[in-house]
């Protein structure tokens, strides 16, 4: 019989009506599969490539596909780091006529890591410290959109280079729950359950690596809850200041940028002697580096690789000015950068090499690469000649991965 099914999705390519969706997951033929590196999860994923995208599918029950869709789908417009959501398979039978369970559809995170492969190989140095400081990352822009997460664990996050740091994405919502904003109560009870699930699943890792005697798994917990704590009080604490000092405003927007963060409302009280200034929790937002980019260039970057590449643009400008060309806007000046700089330099990297890394990443890298050489010559190199010595030695023995294509482990 032909097979039977219903699709709801944002978008979708025709080639998904070519996939076999009257058989079980694990029971589909390998031509239609690719085979990707990922986490542990307690239902049958896998992975396939259409029309040049690589998607994950995720077999689950009616009730839990069709809420992780919607509640994957407000993620994506709060600017948290999540999968993005394309749809869900339902109502599918085999060809005896059963009944089969609905598949999630979600894009494949490109250049992502399982945590798996950060403790496991020599990808990043020091990655214990950078897990933690993401993961409290994500947590607390989960909180501050009323998001209560209620299975955070290393599983259930993936990872990607972010300009010498990671940053976390959020893969599996089966447990979350959305609300109009976290009390107290709900954000330690959901920071309970991270530890826990942190400490089990760090040493359960370190265990099978052979170094559970070298990781201390409640270190590691502790330093998640830690970030999140100090994070989370920089961000909502209370300022009070004199009638002397109304620039303090200006300064505590600037100290939210710093930190990632825009506050798209503040709250300020008057006592006659002095003023209480706070950020509303619920209208601070994460990604204002990355939004800022975005909007000036039409990159989408994380955000320590944003504002590096925006740090770029400004000395982009300062060298127009040196020049005494004329500066009419930042737009225009981000836009000579975007199409002087950027893009010829990310297009001289040879076609072969492009999935090393993302193309903000990239040039990252070449700019930490050309004050590396500077240092050594003790002179200024220009980045063109970074350029050739960055793809000729350094690029080529790095790991591809765009894909992160299932591969021997070392």
């Amino acid at each position: 019989m032909d097979a039977a099914y219903r699709i709801v999705a944002r978008t979708l390519d025709a080639g998904f009506l070519d996939l076999p969706w009257n058989a079980r997951l694990e029971e589909w033929p390998e031509a239609d599969l690719v085979s990707l590196e990922r986490g542990i999860s307690r239902h049958v994923v896998r992975f396939v490539r259409v029309a040049g995208v690589y998607y994950a599918l995720k077999e689950i029950p009616q009730p839990l596909a069709e809420r992780e869709y919607r509640l994957l789908g407000h993620l994506v417009g709060t600017g948290v780091p999540a999968v993005e959501p394309v749809g869900v398979v339902s109502e599918r039978r085999d060809a005896s006529g059963e009944e089969l369970e609905p598949v999630l559809v979600t894009r494949y995170l490109e250049y992502s890591l399982p945590f798996r492969t950060l403790l496991a190989r020599p990808v990043v140095s020091a990655p214990e410290p950078l897990l933690a400081e993401a993961l409290a990352g994500l947590l607390v822009g989960l909180h501050l959109t009323g998001f209560f997460w209620g299975d955070c664990s290393l599983s259930n996050t993936l990872f990607r280079r972010d300009a010498g740091v990671l940053a976390a994405y959020l893969v599996d919502v089966e447990t979350g729950e959305l609300h109009p904003r976290l009390t107290d109560g709900q954000r330690t009870h959901d920071l309970d359950l991270a530890y826990e699930n942190l400490a089990y699943e760090f040493y359960d890792v370190a265990s099978q690596l052979g170094a559970a005697d070298e990781r201390d798994p409640t270190a590691f917990a502790d330093a998640v809850c830690s970030g999140y704590e100090r994070l989370w009080r920089d961000l909502t604490e209370e300022e009070v200041f004199g009638r002397g000092e109304r620039d303090r405003l200006h300064l505590r927007l600037n100290e939210l940028h710093e930190l990632g963060f825009e506050a798209g409302e503040m709250e300020i009280s008057s006592t006659g002697a002095e003023y209480r200034l706070r950020a509303v929790p619920a209208r601070v937002e994460t990604g204002y580096h990355r939004r800022r980019l975005l909007r000036l260039t039409g990159l989408d970057a994380q955000e320590n690789q944003a504002r590096r590449l925006l740090a770029d643009i400004d000395a982009f400008r300062d060298t127009l000015v040196r020049a005494d060309e004329r500066v009419v806007s930042e737009q225009a000046v981000a836009g000579r950068w975007l199409s002087d700089v950027f893009e010829p330099t990310v297009n001289a990297i040879p076609p072969e090499l492009h999935g090393k890394r993302a193309a903000a990443e990239l040039f990252h890298e070449l700019l930490e690469h050309r004050w590396f050489l500077s240092e050594r010559a003790c002179r200024e190199i220009g980045l063109a000649e970074a350029l050739d010595d960055y793809a000729a030695n350094v690029l080529p023995a790095a790991v591809d991965e765009r894909t992160a294509l299932l591969r021997p482990r070392d």
